[in-house]
């Protein structure tokens, strides 16, 4: 088998793994379709990549994050933000928002890193079409926000429950489309005043702190051979998420902050970086 199907036919048959699983375990046919879908999307995104088309990650950003927000967030109002995930848990329930963050953002990540903030996130699919792809300066000490909004959207949820307020369903959906609209406009705010599209990513998203843990220890990662690296710098200058790619140490400069997205390989003129 040529090597550019394996990686996108091994992630294709860990998500129909995931799928046919869910699907018989809970007898419901919806999470046949749900991951069968995703990773269907994500194997053919990354097997164009392969392919060399310009624009692979873009449409798979856009089939999968569209999906997440219009049909299960708006259509089928499933709060799949980290509030819902929350609200799944207080209730007891293994469903939805629960099994997504299971798959895609604790326990997935230890196969595939961030790779779903570079490929399925609704919020970076609409910060990744602004301007400032490149970083135009050093990262800010601004970290420390993520975790006071992943704090308050655990105090907003249970006190949901602990004040029993009704027709908490409601309050969810409403939740998730407020929610979103806040993100999108922080997110844009941030991206221009920082002239960088995923500042966001980098100091608001509270998903990130179930991310990055597990992406520490990740399986896919991109690697440096140091025999064909000339230390350009052109991979770092290029990184969105300030990712020191020619330090091949877990604990590299921003490390569990790679998303995958591949721009470092793409740059490097010795083709000295590789999955």
């Amino acid at each position: 088998m040529k090597k550019d199907y394996r990686l996108p036919l091994g992630l294709w048959l860990l998500f129909e793994a995931v799928a046919v699983t869910l699907w018989l375990t809970l007898d419901n046919i919806f999470y046949l379709f749900n991951f069968s879908y995703i990773g269907t999307c994500l194997a053919v995104g990354i097997l164009l990549y392969s392919k060399k088309w310009k624009y692979a990650r873009s449409a798979v950003q856009l089939a999968v994050g569209l999906y997440m927000l219009v049909y299960l967030g708006l259509i089928s109002n499933e709060n799949m933000q980290i509030e819902g995930f929350w609200y799944y848990l207080f209730a007891g329930v293994f469903e939805a928002a629960v099994i997504h963050y299971a798959v895609a953002k604790i326990f997935g990540p230890l196969l595939f890193g961030r790779g779903w903030c570079g490929y399925a996130c609704w919020t970076a699919m609409v910060l990744d079409l602004l301007p400032f792809k490149q970083p135009k300066a050093p990262r800010k000490r601004l970290g420390f926000l993520r975790y006071l909004v992943f704090a308050l959207s655990l105090i907003f949820v249970g006190a949901l429950y602990i004040l029993q307020v009704p027709n908490l369903g409601a309050v969810m959906l409403w939740s998730f489309i407020i929610g979103n609209l806040l993100y999108y406009g922080v997110g844009i705010a941030l991206a221009f005043a920082f002239r960088d599209n995923r500042a966001f990513c980098k100091y608001i998203c509270p998903v990130t702190v179930f991310l990055k843990p597990a992406s520490y220890f990740s399986l896919l990662r991109i690697k440096n051979d140091r025999t064909k690296c000339i230390s350009c710098g052109k991979c770092e200058k290029i990184c969105p998420m300030d990712v020191k790619m020619t330090d091949n140490k877990r604990n590299r400069p921003n490390g569990t902050e790679c998303i995958l997205c591949l721009r470092c390989i793409e740059e490097c003129p010795n083709k000295a970086l590789h999955l």
